[in-house]
């Protein structure tokens, strides 16, 4: 076969072009099929940008409410450490605050 960018001939298995390093092979993100091009699947009709590019949006969310959840914890054990030092305040108002605003 010939790289559709430079016209260098690749072997037909070749990834990249030996010359200008081009990618020859394209896997679909979703079904792991091959083809010579990429964009959308030959197989599934997946496009490959769009779908990247929602399972990096779904990760990131995941990645937040994981990050929240340790933020509130270490709040929490911060204020509990505390007690001794500002009478336990701070605890009693998030405690407070937080079950009139639970969406705070």
């Amino acid at each position: 076969m010939l790289c559709p960018k430079c016209g260098h001939e690749a072997r037909d298995i070749a990834r990249f072009c030996r010359r200008c390093h081009a990618t020859l092979r394209y896997e679909c993100p979703s079904c792991k099929h091959e083809q010579r091009h990429g964009g959308i699947c030959e197989k599934c009709g997946v496009d490959f940008l769009k779908y990247i590019t929602a399972v990096v949006t779904a990760k990131k969310a995941e990645t937040d409410r994981e990050h929240e959840r340790i933020e509130q914890r270490s709040s929490l054990m911060r204020n509990l450490l505390l007690i001794p030092f500002n009478l336990g305040i701070p605890l009693l108002r998030d405690l407070i605050l937080g079950r009139k605003n639970p969406h705070a």
